[in-house]
């Protein structure tokens, strides 16, 4: 396949940095005039017209996790890391959207009843746990440390308090024999229907302007509502069968499928050391059942991505750079989003 050389296209003008890090409404129908005048301007062809197909895979790049005060900043070692991030990203998604056929951001999707909210657990005297705070281990549960609470059953299994709490240690003991994080007790977080939802305005316009201008609906992929399991991957969740091997999530196929089509894969967004960690190790599973050649295909955005770091209680960087180097180590490449896309190792050609 041979190489073209791509200027990068210029900032549309009514993208502000300064705005990354706020809550605001998108003037769809204004961006959309720019949009297609953008287009015009630029002779952006339709991405249907691409000949070489390039996805950008955007997880969790929401308010929950990228604005400042909000339930689960990912504040990583500078302390804006999601607010630096997601400049650089908007700054990418508008320089190359030329050639980034189709774009699909992941959704965080949670209501307040779920296994890790601390509505779900409680302890000898009644107490919640302490949200970012506590991690719930099968130890926990037989020395009585935390328990299901009885007021969830009836929401949730129909009132059978018994079946929640075989599934409850069930679910601990899974993730302690997968080698995965301890159950975490998050803050309530990506509430359905609520702002902390919504993708970060800025990045929001910047994929409606992309769908627009490139005539490619944006592919949106929601995770993380079933109530019995953490869905930090989007392509599976933490635990996919019940105590007695029923299935109580499935994996998401059509998107495995669909992403395996392109040509590259671009990956950014949040939180480094968690849903993206663990969505591209699935990603790099199912490449390496298929044919492990296919790793080469992914691109990281080193630059756009934090990890967890809560001053003084966790700090998930060390762990976050460790499973980059593996991914890397397996074919996947770690990429700038501010180098030329024609400089990144093994890319494939950028033909117009």
């Amino acid at each position: 396949m041979s190489t073209q050389t791509t200027p990068q296209l210029p900032l549309p003008s009514s993208f502000d940095a300064a705005k990354v890090g706020e809550v605001w409404r998108v003037p769809y129908q204004q961006r959309a005039v720019e949009a297609r005048e953008w287009a015009e301007k630029h002779n952006i062809q339709p991405a249907a017209e691409d000949k070489t197909r390039i996805c950008l895979l955007l997880i969790d790049v929401q308010n929950t996790f990228c604005i400042p005060d909000f339930e689960l900043f990912v504040g990583g070692k500078s302390g804006m890391g999601a607010v630096e991030d997601n400049v650089r990203l908007c700054e990418f998604i508008y320089h190359n959207l030329g050639v980034i056929s189709a774009i699909a951001p992941t959704m965080d999707t949670h209501t307040a009843m779920q296994i890790f909210h601390p509505i779900f657990w409680i302890n000898a005297g009644g107490e919640h746990p302490t949200p970012a705070a506590t991690l719930i281990t099968p130890e926990d549960i037989h020395q009585g440390t935390w328990k299901v609470n009885p007021a969830v059953a009836d929401s949730l299994t129909n009132g059978d308090y018994s079946k929640l709490e075989k599934h409850a240690l069930h679910y601990v003991n899974q993730l302690s024999n997968a080698g995965k994080y301890p159950l975490t007790v998050w803050p309530y977080h990506s509430m359905l229907g609520g702002i902390g939802h919504a993708l970060v305005s800025a990045v929001e316009e910047a994929l409606f302007f992309h769908c627009i201008a490139r005539n490619s609906q944006t592919r949106f992929e929601i995770k993380g509502n079933n109530p019995l399991t953490e869905n930090y991957s989007i392509l599976r969740p933490e635990v996919l069968d019940d105590v007695s091997g029923r299935p109580i999530s499935e994996k998401n196929t059509s998107l495995i499928q669909y992403l395996l089509e392109f040509d590259a894969v671009i990956i950014a967004g949040q939180a480094k050391s968690h849903c993206v960690a663990w969505t591209i190790a699935d990603l790099l599973t199912e490449i390496q059942l298929l044919d492990a050649s296919l790793a080469k295909k992914v691109y990281l955005l080193e630059d756009c991505t934090s990890p967890v770091v809560v001053p003084g209680v966790v700090d998930y960087s060390e762990q976050a750079d460790e499973v980059f180097e593996r991914f890397a180590a397996a074919g996947m490449n770690l990429v700038k989003s501010t180098q030329p896309l024609e400089s990144w190792a093994e890319f494939p050609g950028i033909i117009k």
